[in-house]
């Protein structure tokens, strides 16, 4: 089956771009003799696991079912952190994980015996108190107030020398689709107050939010923090990006159901913001569309350079929404060279995180169907979703 095949809407993932940046990721730890880790979180598609597992050193959880998943389909290194465990599960993951991460001096005392009798490696997560992000505070781990890790001063006033010679590593993660230079300024923080700890430890776990594989990443400087870490505290490296892992390396193709007039040009798409790509409301962002520009100036997905002569060559404009009831249902506004008609096809690009992780089914809306686009243009549908999967769920 090939592309122009498929039923809408589709999340369509290439195995020639997740390639792409597994061989950049599998670099690094061969330069730096670091380990990367996928975090599931963002990227779960576990038809995939197999070649991911070719590249990379194993997987992140952020609970039992992700722990689980990791654990049975790709079977290499399993960490997991949460904020806090439920008594009843922790003996499943003890199981199922090699590395349990805790937030909190109280986690730490409350289960670090079982850990160690289970012969597991234990870690707690510390906040640098080192915000890097601008903008998008519910994504910003060093937020006031944040929940997320323990500062100094908690793990000054509140551990033992007893409870951290038990650790057997320190876990921070801090970045939210950064670049390299906000890792080393996070980890000027984390040697500043942590630096005395990191003597007594086996690893350290940078966590993720790193955009590796993006164009413009300096890897270089990854490179040198990575080293200089190691050598200065003789640690092991953990990274575990989410994002890096499947970075523009799939596709979500909709068909336009209906155009109406209010204002402007409105076409509803058979794709919903609000039930298929939430975080373009969360966010928010404007998700890159194939053959479309933005008409503020900026051009997207396959657009040429000059913005400005792209606006000029695009002037059809429309606001992009879905079909649900919700009247904030809207992906963003795009400009495209011809009038779009009902029944045309879109691809909004870099779809492959973030979004198969997040999907609902609110209003009844039925999922996308999960492909993957082999090396040779062929199109093998992984999953397929009806009536019974919205059922189920209520």
């Amino acid at each position: 089956m090939r592309r122009d095949e498929l039923r809408t809407p589709c999340f369509v993932v290439r195995e020639e771009g997740l390639r792409r940046n597994l061989e950049i990721l599998k670099g690094i730890c061969e330069e730096t003799g670091c380990r990367i880790l996928l975090a599931q979180k963002a990227f779960s598609m576990y038809r995939v696991y197999p070649l991911i597992g070719q590249y990379l050193d194993g997987t992140t959880a952020s609970g039992l079912y992700e722990a689980r998943l990791g654990y049975e389909e790709m079977g290499m290194e399993n960490h997991i952190f949460s904020p806090a465990y439920k008594e009843e599960e922790m003996p499943e993951i003890l199981r199922l994980c090699d590395h349990i991460v805790f937030n909190s001096p109280a986690q730490v005392k409350k289960y670090k015996d079982q850990v160690k009798q289970a012969g597991r490696s234990m870690g707690l997560r510390v906040n640098p108190e080192c915000s890097t992000q601008e903008g998008h505070e519910i994504y910003d781990p060093c937020a006031p107030f944040s929940r997320l890790g323990t500062t100094l001063e908690n793990l000054e006033k509140e551990m033992t020398e007893e409870d951290i010679a038990a650790l057997d590593g320190l876990h921070f993660h801090t970045l939210c689709e950064q670049n390299s230079d906000d890792l080393e300024k996070t980890l000027a923080a984390v040697e500043e107050k942590f630096g005395k700890y990191l003597y007594q430890m086996k690893w350290l776990n940078f966590g993720g939010g790193h955009h590796i594989t993006r164009p413009d990443y300096d890897r270089e400087l990854l490179k040198r923090c990575i080293r200089h870490m190691k050598d200065t505290y003789g640690v092991e490296i953990y990274l575990e990006p989410g994002e890096a892992v499947a970075l523009n390396a799939g596709e979500l193709i909709t068909e336009v159901l209906e155009i109406v007039e209010n204002g402007m040009q409105i076409a509803v798409l058979d794709a919903s913001a609000a039930c298929h790509m939430p975080d373009v409301l969360e966010m928010p962002y404007r998700p890159p569309l194939k053959d479309a520009g933005d008409p503020a100036g900026e051009s997207g997905g396959s657009s040429p350079a000059d913005s400005g002569a792209a606006e000029c060559a695009r002037p059809y404009v429309y606001r992009l929404a879905g079909p649900t009831c919700l009247a904030g249902d809207v992906i963003g506004d795009y400009s495209f060279a011809q009038p779009l008609r009902c029944g045309d096809r879109l691809e909004f690009q870099d779809m492959a995180i973030y979004t198969m992780v997040k999907t609902n089914t609110f209003n009844g809306m039925r999922l996308p169907d999960i492909v993957l686009e082999r090396e040779d243009g062929t199109c093998e549908i992984v999953k397929t979703f009806g009536y019974e999967d919205f059922k189920a769920r209520l």
